[in-house]
């Protein structure tokens, strides 16, 4: 949904982090809170984000979502075996694949090479990348995008967005 590359985690970057997600899902989450808002607030079912103990997340979530999401707070990496539903395993791997990558390339040269390998990196992921717990789909495919990409993926999707930004101007 929303990725930021930052040497520091200050509270500004955590915002801006959410916020991305904003931008992109908060009208679903809106619609989500307003079908849930006529129950007790116990019995509610909002959406859920999942952070660890970094209590700038927790500070950035309460000025972009509160009341409208619910915040899992402090959710450890072995929170499955510790008998807890959700976990921030996926985010764990991502960041660490991104590290892996930066190691490789040794830097990414400037803001704008980052932003752009980011980018990349969240698209392929995406619409490319089958993914075992989706049954060997894509998200965008489990989303009900399906942009019929048949076997070359990522080339097909750079024509179809060629071909598309044509049409558009």
């Amino acid at each position: 949904m929303a990725h930021l590359f930052v040497e520091k985690r200050t509270i500004k970057k955590c915002a801006e982090f959410l916020n991305q997600i904003k931008i992109t899902c908060y009208g679903q989450i809106l619609e989500k809170y307003n079908q849930e808002k006529v129950k007790p607030t116990n019995k509610r079912k909002l959406i859920i984000f999942v952070c660890d103990k970094f209590e700038n997340y927790r500070t950035a979530f309460n000025k972009l979502f509160y009341r409208v999401a619910e915040l899992r707070f402090g959710v450890p990496i072995k929170a499955k075996r510790n008998g807890l539903k959700h976990n921030n395993n996926h985010i764990e791997r991502y960041n660490q694949d991104i590290k892996d990558r930066i190691k490789i390339m040794r830097n990414f040269g400037s803001n704008n090479g980052a932003k752009g390998f980011l980018n990349l990196k969240h698209i392929i992921h995406n619409f490319v990348n089958p993914h075992m717990q989706l049954k060997g789909i894509t998200p965008a495919e489990a989303a009900g995008i399906n942009l019929k990409l048949g076997r070359r993926k990522l080339l097909n999707l750079i024509k179809y967005r060629a071909k598309t930004k044509m049409t558009i101007r």
